[in-house]
C-alpha cells in the first residue's frame, strides 16, 4: 500500500540520516552511533567483576567438596585401606606369597566360603550379624583343612563358630580386657612360636576342653584355637590391632599375621554392607531423617519471607503521565517491520498483515461486522461482490489467498489490496 512521505522530516543531529535515506545508509549510520556509545573495557570490568568473582568462589567451593569426596574411608582393619589402621599391607604379603585373596560382602557369599576346603575364612565384625543369621552360617557344613579366623567375636558368634569357648569375665559379668601390648605366645600353637612375642589384646577368653590358648594377658588367653574334626579350625583373636599396617612391622605381629591367615592356598576375607539396613529392620522413610523441630524453623523462614516480601513490595500510586523523549514517526515503524519481513524473506506473513489489515478496514465500509477480530469470510466476500461487481471467489482469493512466491508477486498483490481498498471507498 501507498504511504505519505511527503511530511517534513524532524529536527535531528547533523550527522542523522535523512528521511529519505536509503537502508544501507540508516545501517551504517546505526552501526556508527553504537560504536560512539560502547561503553568500553574498563567500564564493563567494573560492572561485571562481582559477578566474575562469584562464579569463580562457586566453581572453587565446588572443586574442594569434589575433591574431598574422592577421599573414601574405610572400616578398621579393611583389606582395601591403605591408612594406617586399614590391613592391605598384609594382604600384599600374602599375595607375594601365592596366596589367592578375595573378599565376600553378601550372606550367602560367606556360606559359600565356609564350605570350601583349604580355605581361611576372615571375619573380622560379627556385630552386624544377628542370631537369626549366625544360625544358617555356624550350621553350615564347614570344607575340610579350611580355618576361620574370627576377630573380637562375642558371645554368639562364639557359640555359633567355637563351642566350648567363652569370654572371660570379671565377677559383675563384665568382659575382661587387656591393652595391645608385645606378649610372649606361651603355647605350642606352631604360627606362634614361629612369631614369638607379638601385640595382642583386646576381649579375652576361656579356652574350651582341648582348646589351644596363646598370648595370655592378664592370665587370660587372647588368642585361641579351637579344633574340629575334619582338620577344620576356628581361630579366636582378641583384637586385631597387629594386621593393621601401622602395626605389622612390629615384634612378630608379621609372622604371626602370616602364619593365621596364609596357612591355606585361598582367602576370603568377609567385607559386610554397613550401609545396609539389617534384615530385621525397617527402612527408614523421608520424613524419619528430618530432625526434630523442622516445623518451627519452617514458619519462621515463612515469616521472614512474608515480611522481607511487604519490605520489597511495590507501593502503588497515583498515575503519573510522562513525556516521551522522542516521537517515532508511524512511517518509521512500518519501514523498519517492512525491512526485518525482507531480511527473513517471510512473505507470507507480509501478505497476511497487508489482507488483515484491508479487511479490517473495509469491513466497516461494507457495515459486516467483525467477529472475535475479523470479519466473516462467507459475509465479506458477497458484500464485496454486490458492492464491486466482480465474482466472489475472485474477491476471496485477493483477501484470503495463498502466499506469493517472490517479492514481484508480493508487490503486486500491495497494489491489487490498495485499489480495492481505493475502489470500495470510492465506488
Amino acid at each position: 500500500m501507498s504511504t505519505d512521505t511527503t511530511a517534513p522530516a524532524p529536527a535531528g543531529p547533523p550527522d542523522a540520516p535523512s528521511p529519505g535515506a536509503s537502508a544501507d545508509t540508516i545501517a551504517d549510520a546505526t552501526a556508527d552511533t553504537s560504536v560512539r556509545v560502547f561503553p568500553g573495557w574498563g567500564r564493563i570490568w567494573r560492572r561485571g567483576r562481582w559477578y566474575l568473582l562469584g562464579t569463580a568462589v562457586l566453581l572453587v567451593g565446588a572443586l574442594l567438596v569434589t575433591g574431598l569426596d574422592n577421599h573414601r574411608e574405610y572400616p578398621a582393619l579393611d583389606p582395601r585401606d591403605p591408612d594406617p589402621h586399614g590391613s592391605r599391607a598384609v594382604i600384599r604379603l600374602l599375595e607375594q606369597r601365592g596366596v589367592e585373596v578375595r573378599t565376600v560382602a553378601t550372606q550367602d557369599g560367606l556360606s559359600d566360603a565356609l564350605a570350601e576346603p583349604a580355605t581361611t575364612v576372615v571375619l573380622p565384625y560379627t556385630v552386624p550379624l544377628t542370631a537369626g543369621q549366625l544360625g544358617p552360617l555356624s550350621a553350615r557344613k564347614r570344607g575340610g583343612d579350611s580355618r576361620l579366623v574370627l576377630i573380637s567375636p562375642d558371645e554368639d558368634a562364639l557359640a555359633g563358630f567355637a563351642p566350648g569357648v567363652s569370654l572371660a569375665t570379671t565377677p559383675d559379668g563384665t568382659p575382661r580386657t587387656g591393652s595391645s601390648t608385645a606378649t610372649d605366645p606361651d603355647c605350642k600353637l606352631p604360627e606362634a612360636t614361629r612369631a614369638g612375642s607379638a601385640e595382642l589384646g583386646g576381649l579375652l577368653y576361656r579356652p574350651g576342653s582341648g582348646d589351644t590358648g596363646c598370648y595370655p594377658v592378664n592370665g587370660r588367653p587372647a588368642l585361641v584355637r579351637h579344633t574340629e574334626p575334619g582338620s577344620r579350625e576356628t581361630v579366636v583373636l582378641g583384637s586385631g590391632r597387629f594386621l593393621s599396617n601401622e602395626r605389622l612391622t612390629e615384634q612378630g605381629n608379621a609372622s604371626l599375621a602370616l602364619g593365621l591367615l596364609g596357612s591355606r592356598h585361598q582367602l576370603v576375607w568377609y567385607l559386610p554392607d554397613y550401609s545396609a539396613a539389617s534384615r530385621g529392620e525397617q527402612p527408614k522413610s523421608l520424613t524419619d531423617h528430618i530432625p526434630a523441630g523442622w516445623d518451627w524453623a519452617a514458619l519462621q523462614l515463612a515469616v521472614a519471607a512474608l515480611l522481607a516480601a511487604l519490605w520489597r513490595a511495590r507501593r502503588l500510586g497515583p498515575v503519573v503521565t510522562e513525556e516521551l523523549p522522542v516521537v517515532v514517526r508511524a512511517t518509521e515503524t512500518t519501514e523498519g517491520r517492512a525491512r526485518l519481513y525482507q531480511r527473513a524473506k517471510a512473505r507470507g506473513r507480509a501478505a497476511d498483515a497487508l489482507r488483515r489489515a484491508t479487511r479490517h478496514r473495509i469491513a466497516p465500509v461494507l457495515g459486516v461486522p467483525l467477529h472475535t477480530g475479523e470479519p466473516d469470510p462467507a459475509v465479506l466476500c458477497p458484500a464485496l461482490a454486490d458492492r464491486l461487481g466482480r465474482p466472489a471467489t475472485d474477491l476471496h482469493a485477493l483477501l484470503y489467498g495463498d502466499a506469493p512466491t517472490d517479492d514481484a508477486a508480493l508487490l503486486r498483490l500491495t497494489d491489487a489490496l490498495d485499489a480495492l481498498e481505493r475502489q470500495v471507498r470510492q465506488p
